[in-house]
């Protein structure tokens, strides 16, 4: 089994770590410094869940035209995303699955567009990663659970076969059937959470020992929930009360890569998270006042 992952940071670090089996031939791409880290150093994660360096991988600056993947991961940020499936777009066999593992609901819906369903699994990472100034990935607390899943028949069984080798290298990575409810479910913690501490430069503990901020942060997981019950999106339980309780156990320090990469002055994924509610609210006519006031104190600053 041939896989690419495209992008090598705090997602696609931690699934590198735990892809090296045999069973599976493994390539990654990515840019600059880190780049010329990964070739000299490897992959080195820091976890509570055991650390591993893996020091040779098969690493890369672009995407050759006539490479052949069985799968391909795409981790990199919403931002530049579109350029990933221009260069995906290269490669002569497309005979591929790709798998977008962002933030949001954008990527799924892009790459659907250009590559058609049968060729698109969704992806949601339930984990808190990052790469620290060492270029070590940074895994914060013990989740560390992967969701794939699709309609499509024979991308599910394609699917299924990457699951299962997977868990023999202890990555839990699982096929979900109701893909749907995990990627909003994911969205309407995370458009919340990304904003919150990103405007507030706070982490989530500091954000729920605070009454107003804890408030603020409910009613922009709302915002969000409001636009997935107009798209009739089904949920077994009310993902609010899912999230505050999920909440309660998170780490104290834990934070947003948003949050991360706001600190290092670097590009944020706004547009498509806090951005993406707002512009669905006032299309749907929708409450958006939380979200609108996080755009505001993030662009103000």
């Amino acid at each position: 089994m041939k896989i690419l992952i495209y992008g090598v940071g705090g997602i696609g670090g931690y699934l590198g770590c735990f892809f090296q089996h045999q069973k599976i031939d493994l390539t990654f791409i990515a840019r600059g410094d880190r780049l010329n880290f990964l070739k000299k150093e490897g992959l080195i994660l820091r976890s509570n869940n055991g650390n591993r360096l893996i020091k040779k991988i098969n690493v890369k600056e672009k995407v050759d035209p006539n490479d052949k993947y069985d799968f391909i991961i795409s981790t990199v940020k919403l931002y530049d995303f579109d350029n990933f499936l221009n260069e995906i777009l290269l490669l002569k066999d497309r005979n591929f699955i790709i798998i977008p593992f962002q933030n949001g609901v954008y990527s799924e819906q892009k790459a659907e567009l250009i590559f058609g369903e049968k060729k698109v699994s969704s992806g949601v990472a339930q984990i808190s990663s990052y790469i620290n100034k060492k270029n070590e990935i940074v895994h914060v607390g013990k989740l560390a659970t992967f969701f794939v899943g699709t309609s499509n028949l024979q991308v599910q069984k394609k699917l299924k076969d990457l699951c299962e080798i997977c868990s023999l290298n202890s990555l839990d990575l699982r096929l979900k059937e109701n893909i749907y409810e995990k990627v909003w479910q994911k969205f309407i913690f995370l458009s919340a959470y990304s904003g919150m501490t990103t405007a507030f430069n706070k982490t989530i503990g500091q954000i729920f020992e605070n009454k107003v901020l804890k408030l603020k942060f409910i009613t922009a997981m709302r915002e969000t929930f409001s636009i997935a019950e107009q798209k009739k999106i089904c949920f077994r339980e009310d993902p609010i009360e899912f999230w505050l309780r999920k909440i309660n156990s998170m780490p104290f320090e834990m934070t947003s890569s948003m949050h991360e990469d706001s600190k290092k002055n670097k590009k944020l994924e706004l547009q498509w998270l806090s951005g993406f509610v707002v512009e669905q609210c006032k299309s749907l006519d929708l409450k958006y006042t939380t979200h609108q006031e996080i755009i505001r104190i993030i662009e103000e600053n």
